[in-house]
């Protein structure tokens, strides 16, 4: 393999060895940032050469700094832990707002109540065995998949223990959806307008206005509530009277353009060889679609008996 060539390329790169003090380095981003003068004549002469060159000593120095670093061993290989980075790249979008409490957080702040983890699998005396507290087979459906329960003495004829515990259920996860669509309008209460009572008021009016026109009549049939206001509609906006020239000039201009523009979209003139009626298809709907031989000895027969009736009077 012949690797002159190569030799001779690279002992014609100019020496960068003292220009290394002017190239920072970033192992954190794995980034290198050469802050050297540009050689103008190398640049001129081979640009693909010049850059070629900058690329292979910032890659160089860097692969140097990465050799340095302290190493954890992986199934891979070894593995070099990487510093923090040294420049601060700013964020393509802003920072999140913190979240807003709940009104169980603020309530536990007040009072002092520290947050415990619940477990999510608890012990069964039964079953002698650790059970999940919620899910399929949890610790919250006993009652219900119980083969025996016990009846209150007060409880009416018909009563089932299995669905009213199920009920019950129900009725707490009921609870705890309701809960967190209030926790959710409540944190979105400083997110925008419609988040005050004015801003509801309005987007209320809003839907109420949209469902009047909403009817095949537009709602001008529709009944209407008692206290019930008409719907203000909106006031058409002139051009004043007396306008600058300039602006008499754009809105005329702009107006010969719109002509100009919807006259293209017309249908143009039939020229003289199109054919302007269709005369099979009149024929036919004047025959009835007898056609046109029926259509003439209708016509000529109906001429024959108008003169013969004008001949006997």
């Amino acid at each position: 393999m012949d690797v002159s060539h190569i030799l001779v390329t690279n002992s014609r790169q100019p020496d960068r060895s003292e220009k290394d003090d002017s190239v920072q380095l970033d192992p954190g981003l794995l980034a290198v940032t050469d802050l050297n003068t540009i050689d103008e004549e190398s640049y001129n002469t081979d640009l693909e050469a010049h850059l070629l060159s900058l690329a292979q000593t910032g890659v160089q120095s860097l692969l140097g700094s990465l050799f340095s670093l302290p190493t954890t061993s992986s199934p891979d290989g070894p593995l070099a832990q990487l510093p923090p980075p040294i420049y601060q790249l700013p964020r393509a979008k802003p920072l999140p707002k913190p979240k807003a409490k709940t009104k169980w957080e603020l309530f536990a702040a007040a009072k002092g109540i520290q947050k415990k983890t619940r477990e999510k699998r608890v012990w069964d005396e039964e079953k002698q065995d650790w059970v999940n507290r919620w899910g399929r087979g949890g610790k919250n459906k006993e009652v219900e998949d119980q083969w025996i329960t016990e009846v209150p003495m007060n409880a009416d004829v018909d009563h089932d223990p299995r669905k009213a515990a199920r009920d019950a259920r129900k009725e707490r996860v009921a609870k705890n959806d309701k809960q967190h669509l209030q926790n959710i309008a409540r944190s979105q209460e400083s997110s925008g307008p419609s988040s005050t009572r004015e801003g509801r008021k309005q987007e209320i009016n809003k839907t109420v206005a949209a469902a009047r026109i909403s009817t095949a009549s537009m709602g001008k049939f529709d009944k209407q509530l008692e206290g019930e206001k008409k719907p203000r509609g909106v006031k058409r906006k002139f051009d004043p009277a007396e306008a600058p020239a300039e602006q008499e000039k754009q809105s005329s201009l702009a107006l010969l353009s719109r002509m100009e523009s919807d006259s293209k979209k017309m249908r143009k003139d039939p020229q003289a060889d199109e054919k302007v009626l269709n005369v099979r298809k009149a024929v036919r709907f004047a025959s009835k679609g007898k056609g046109g031989v029926a259509l003439g000895r209708d016509v000529s027969g109906k001429k024959g008996k108008a003169r013969t009736g004008r001949g006997k009077r």
